[in-house]
């Protein structure tokens, strides 16, 4: 029988990611950027397979439906925008629904071009001074952590009548749940932090870790990051923080500001890489940072030793665990069951292809019963807070949090800290989520 000829069904290899190709003069041609949205925008419409997930697919065919020929040549180039606009680029349509990524030859990649077309936009316009703010996680941290500072934003954060002033001078919704900022950050905490244990290695970890701490798990979550030190030090894994951190870049990627991403890299990259080269493996709290240097930061860099070196040394922090299980080194001397868990699954560890690594850990707590809840809280760190989002972003989130409300749990979970604030918003029940790690720690009874 011969070789079949003709256009391929997709979805019958293992995608390949194309590195992002932002250095090319091409890349930010606006004529070329517009050829390839209608290109990719027409095959979207002539699939729609990917309605259920962020709103820019509903907003694409909402679009083509409305025109008068009711195909892609009937929308309006500027409205185009609207379907960038939705994207927060979880990766979700790429790794789990598009049947014409790479190695297909349609070689489609939403997000990229998403990307793509936000970068050449901020070139050309930049961005308002609330989205430069949102995505200046460092700045703005630096600022609301002086003590008196943060005492004031956290008590202003949470009172009705000045978030609805803030929505209409800022552009930040009145009833998104804004992050708490902590003067004594997770580095304050750990300061002087000395562990003695002495690294067990196995075949894949050298068996001690350095947590790159993240903008959001220093300032707004510390507490998750004093779970992991608890967590990983009971399992004889040694853990120091990174010697520094900036923001990853994750919130400036968003924006389409890959000069600054560039920026966070060259900071970030050189300090990660001398703690592998010291024998360190490397572990965040949060999946979008260890998605930027697993991921993205790769495929924007793909010829940068230092940048495979962080990647191939990066993993998520039950990912790590697991991989310890496996070779017997994971302790199981739980004291605490968790009973009815509901674990909500972050988009941004989805697309790392570990599969669900959090819970086979927590499933190892006798007397726990976990409910995976696989769909996106629309949160996406900076999406949800905007005033023209929020609304969208919730209602993204309803069947999850549907799915809690009907599990009634005794815990409800996420590995991304916003994506659980994003399911507390929509419960409205006064119970708040706690983080896997917390969770993991309280089973052990640290």
């Amino acid at each position: 029988m011969g070789a079949p000829t003709g256009t391929r069904e997709g979805s019958l290899q293992a995608p390949t990611r194309h590195p992002l190709d932002w250095k090319n003069p091409e890349f930010w041609n606006e004529d070329a950027l517009y050829k390839e949205l209608e290109r990719v925008y027409d095959i979207c419409h002539g699939c729609r397979r990917c309605v259920s997930l962020c709103n820019s697919f509903p907003a694409l065919f909402d679009l083509v439906d409305e025109s008068d020929t009711m195909e892609v040549d009937g929308v309006a180039k500027e409205d185009y925008w609207k379907v960038v606009d939705h994207c927060y680029l979880c990766d979700l349509c790429y790794m789990t629904k598009c049947p014409y990524v790479p190695p297909h030859e349609w070689n489609l990649d939403f997000p990229h071009l998403m990307l793509r077309a936000k970068a050449v936009r901020y070139k050309k316009q930049g961005a308002s001074a609330r989205d430069r703010m949102l995505s200046s996680t460092d700045m703005v941290g630096n600022f609301v952590g002086i003590p008196v500072v943060a005492q004031v934003v956290n008590t202003a954060n949470r009172m009705k009548p000045i978030r609805k002033i803030m929505q209409a001078v800022t552009g930040i919704h009145a009833n998104a749940i804004l992050p708490r900022f902590h003067s004594r950050t997770l580095r304050k905490r750990m300061k002087g932090h000395v562990s003695d244990l002495v690294a067990d290695p196995t075949s894949q970890t050298t068996g001690k870790v350095a947590l790159f701490a993240t903008c959001y798990g220093n300032r707004n979550a510390p507490g998750i990051g004093e779970d992991l030190f608890k967590v990983f030090e009971h399992n004889g894994i040694p853990v120091v923080l990174a010697d520094k951190e900036q923001c990853c870049g994750m919130p400036k990627l968003e924006l389409g500001d890959l000069d600054a991403v560039a920026a966070a890299k060259d900071v970030n990259i050189p300090a990660l890489a001398r703690m592998v080269d010291a024998g360190y493996d490397l572990v965040a709290p949060v999946p979008s940072c260890a998605l930027m240097f697993k991921q993205e930061l790769p495929l924007m860099f793909p010829d940068d030793p230092e940048v495979a070196k962080v990647r191939d040394a990066f993993f998520d922090p039950f990912e790590y665990l697991m991989l310890r299980h496996k070779e017997g080194k994971l302790k199981t001397d739980f004291k605490q069951p968790l009973g009815k868990v509901s674990w909500h699954v972050p988009c941004h560890q989805r697309v790392q292809n570990i599969g669900p690594k959090t819970r086979e850990v927590l499933e190892l707590v006798p007397e726990t019963d976990i409910d995976t809840i696989e769909r996106c809280s629309g949160h996406d760190g900076t999406y949800a807070v905007k005033k023209e989002f929020h609304d969208i972003s919730m209602k993204i989130c309803r069947p999850v949090v549907t799915r809690v409300e009907k599990a009634a749990p005794d815990h409800y979970t996420s590995d991304c800290p916003m994506a659980g604030e994003q399911i507390e918003n929509g419960l409205k029940n006064g119970k708040e989520p706690e983080h896997p790690l917390t969770l993991l720690r309280l089973a052990y009874g640290l």
